[in-house]
């Protein structure tokens, strides 16, 4: 195809997202309104900005934050530090704090994301380094059943007072489905609490943060975690994780981060929390580019022949685009055009690779200002067919419209793969 020709697809297609569009902007604004309205709770001042070391004693920056986030995640406590390393990181604390010996961990929306079967001892690489299932927590999982919970089959499985926590992963993952809607994830906390009370929803709320006019908090999820370098931290969180939701479960999970006797009382930061608050307040924003951007891609790619999920037009759970190219030289060639398209090493050119706590070799796509940041414009996939690639992030929605200018330039000498 020749740049015109690509040009008008990319006209025609944003002319069709009219209506797309406005639903984002009307999401933001309705975001935005109620991030506000807990830096203004709150008090946020210059003094919450500055840095700590040390132990971090009385850090009213880092306690500030914390309510702040709670706030905007609709839930009781929650607990936001730099230390937290990654968006397994944070999963892990919370499911190391909540579980124990003897109990089960049931995944209710199929196997969780490759990084989480290590954590759980699903990999057998991951043996002698201390996974719930060496510590003694048993593990099922409910396979979706038309691209959602089984709910018969989770009825009877909570029938096990073992069972201790349902996990559900909101956005796709590297799997062909939808992502949960807030709605969805609301049905299922009234499900499982109406059966079982005692046992507690925890949400894997990476990709999903600012994406609805709602958070799994405000619709009876016990425990959500993230990362800090996605949605949450709108491009300027330098790194971190957060936790949220039931005052008790995130003391569990303080006590798992330091040690138990300290928990949330310690942690200093040195840097500052500027960066974390600025980028709180501009999640909103980063998130509805960032869809902006994504329908664009679906919308495109559909266009050119490609299956894609979500489909045009179809509600919108997390900021992932799928892309089906049914081929690893077209798969490859589309993550190095997103990587060729980046503000920092564009002139890299991204392989496959075996990356720990993956069972396939990935490749990522990633010129990101903040190492890894997803928040940011990147794609990746793991190596194996259908040779799906999932594009996620961008900051500026006209970044990501150049970036899939170049990568349909790259592509379209092929015949896209019919739906």
């Amino acid at each position: 195809m020749r740049r015109e020709e690509i040009e008008t697809v990319f006209s025609r297609a944003e002319e069709a997202l009219e209506p797309v569009f406005r639903q984002i902007e009307q999401t933001e604004r309705e975001n935005l309104a109620r991030v506000l309205s807990a830096f203004r709770e709150q008090r946020i001042a210059a003094r919450h900005f500055a840095g700590t070391n040390g132990y971090g004693y009385d850090d009213i920056g880092r306690e500030a934050l914390e309510k702040v986030f709670a706030k905007a995640m609709g839930t009781e406590d929650a607990l936001v530090r730099p230390s937290i390393a990654s968006g397994t990181h944070a999963l892990a604390l919370a499911l190391y704090g909540v579980l124990r010996p003897g109990d089960t961990m049931l995944a209710v929306t199929g196997r969780p994301y490759d990084t989480l079967e290590s954590v759980i001892g699903l990999d057998e690489g991951s043996k002698g380094q201390g996974s719930l299932m060496e510590l003694g927590v048993r593990y099922r999982e409910l396979e979706l059943k038309d691209n959602a919970v089984d709910y018969p089959a989770l009825a009877e499985a909570l029938k096990d007072r073992s069972v201790k926590l349902c996990h559900a992963q909101r956005s796709r993952g590297y799997a062909w489905r939808p992502a949960l809607s807030v709605g969805q994830i609301g049905e299922l906390a009234s499900f499982i609490h109406a059966r079982r009370p005692d046992v507690v929803l925890m949400v894997d709320n990476c990709y999903g943060e600012f994406v609805e006019d709602r958070e799994p908090g405000h619709v009876g999820a016990d425990l959500l975690a993230g990362s800090l370098i996605k949605n949450p931290g709108g491009g300027l969180a330098p790194t971190g994780g957060y936790i949220a939701g039931r005052a008790d479960l995130v003391e569990k999970c303080a006590y798992r981060l330091t040690s138990p006797g300290i928990g949330r009382e310690v942690g200093s930061y040195a840097c500052g929390y500027g960066p974390f608050f600025q980028g709180l307040f501009l999640a909103p924003h980063a998130v509805a580019q960032a869809l902006r951007g994504a329908a664009l891609a679906g919308e495109v790619f559909s266009r050119l022949g490609y299956a894609v999920s979500p489909e045009p037009g179809e509600k919108r759970g997390d900021i992932i685009q799928a892309v089906r190219f049914g081929t690893e030289e077209k798969l490859v060639r589309f993550c190095q055009a997103i990587q060729f398209a980046s503000p920092v090493d564009s002139f890299v050119t991204p392989e496959p690779w075996a990356m720990p706590g993956y069972q396939d070799k990935v490749i990522m796509a990633a010129g990101t200002f903040v190492a890894g940041a997803s928040i940011e414009l990147s794609a990746d996939a793991p190596i194996r067919p259908p040779y799906i690639g999932y594009l996620q992030g961008g900051l500026s929605y006209a970044h990501v419209r150049l970036a899939l200018q170049e990568a349909v330039e790259r592509i379209s000498g092929d015949q896209g793969e019919q739906q």
